[in-house]
């Protein structure tokens, strides 16, 4: 019940914080959080985490609990997992919504909570098939949103496979390597006894789940299912030392697949149309929004290293500057000899002039 104090002494500040994550976001993500909220408030009770969460021994005949599939997804029994949920799906309303619709995302929350429940008892089946442990059948509870959070990693890594999340020394992280590294974290975790054994499990399945839905199965507005680019491929999850190896097993699992009809071929097709503007490239898969979005992506990112460039040349004129000038301050100023001018010339006496008298029989001269 302390727990429950703390709570209630920071719903202010929590409903201040959430109202500014929610705003502007539609009726649907708003409902979720508010029932995710309800969800951990009923979770202090152990017949409510009964009765809400999945039961791999339950949901199995004769029991048959398939109620369990529905409402298991908001209960959640740690607060930070209620506030990391409230997040991850506030920001999947501002970045995901606006891109696929209101109806396109309530459906593939549904597909992926769904599918979880059912891979994560099926995961439990066949531990159970090979330890004879009835407590992974009837103790495990299954709940929360653990499978949806991964559902959307995998969605932000398809729109935005290369955007850069944070810089290590062992290399960039980016949206690419996401889903595999909570995955490996989650497991770290559990193996200390620091994480139920169940997250994991749902982080999984919501991984794959959502891949396949994304890959094979989601209906777009040109009438195209899937992505079937070169960047989504499931190897694409792993290590770039990794990916050939996951690309052999993962080939074969694909053909039977298609033959069984699970999800279909669908080849490669550039189709080449003539526009007043020129040329079009259409390809399966691609929305026109999607090669927009991707496009400015490249574009801010070109603009980013081409300013980049220019502010190292920039840097690299001024130091040049800078070492000229010091050169020249360094140097020794070189002293122009001065040659003494020419005394000036004496002042001289105006010339004698003789003037004579015509007039007269003798002359006279006159001297001025």
């Amino acid at each position: 019940m302390a727990a429950l104090r703390v709570f209630s002494r920071n719903v202010p500040y929590l409903r201040q914080q959430f109202s500014a994550l929610l705003g502007n976001t539609s009726p649907s993500v708003k409902f979720i959080c508010v029932v995710v909220i309800i969800g951990y408030i009923l979770s202090y009770s152990d017949d409510v985490v009964d009765v809400l969460s999945v039961t791999p021994g339950y949901l199995l005949p004769p029991s048959f609990q398939l109620w369990s599939t529905f409402t298991f997804w908001f209960l959640e029994i740690h607060l930070w997992e209620v506030i990391i949920d409230i997040v991850t799906v506030g920001l999947c309303g501002k970045l995901i919504e606006p891109l696929w619709g209101q109806m396109e995302m309530m459906k593939f929350f549904f597909f992926t909570n769904t599918g979880v429940a059912f891979l994560t008892t099926f995961y439990y089946l066949v531990i159970f098939s090979w330890t004879q442990d009835t407590s992974l059948l009837f103790d495990i509870h299954v709940h929360g949103l653990a499978g949806y959070l991964a559902g959307v990693s995998v969605a932000v890594k398809q729109i935005m496979p290369d955007h850069l999340l944070i810089k290590t020394p062992l290399g960039k992280l980016t949206n690419r390597s996401l889903p595999l590294l909570i995955l490996i974290a989650a497991i770290i975790l559990w193996a200390v006894d620091a994480l139920e054994g169940t997250y994991p499990c749902m982080w999984g399945s919501g991984t794959l789940l959502s891949w396949i839905y994304l890959r094979f199965w989601q209906r777009h507005s040109s009438g195209t299912r899937g992505d079937m680019a070169d960047n989504f491929s499931f190897d694409n999850f792993f290590p770039t030392v990794m990916q050939p190896v996951m690309r052999g097993i993962l080939n074969p699992i694909h053909r039977c697949l298609v033959r069984v009809g699970v999800c279909n071929a669908s080849p490669r097709r550039v189709q080449l149309a003539l526009s007043p503007r020129g040329l079009t490239i259409s390809m399966p898969g691609v929305e026109p929004q999607d090669m927009e979005r991707r496009r400015q992506i490249a574009l801010k990112a070109l603009s980013e290293r081409l300013s980049k460039t220019s502010e190292q040349t920039r840097q690299k004129n001024l130091s040049m500057k800078v070492n000229m000038e010091a050169v020249r301050k360094s140097q020794t100023p070189q002293v122009i000899p001065s040659f003494p001018s020419e005394p000036p010339l004496p002042p001289t006496s105006p010339p004698e002039t003789t003037l004579i008298d015509i007039t007269t029989d003798t002359p006279t001269t006159k001297t001025s």
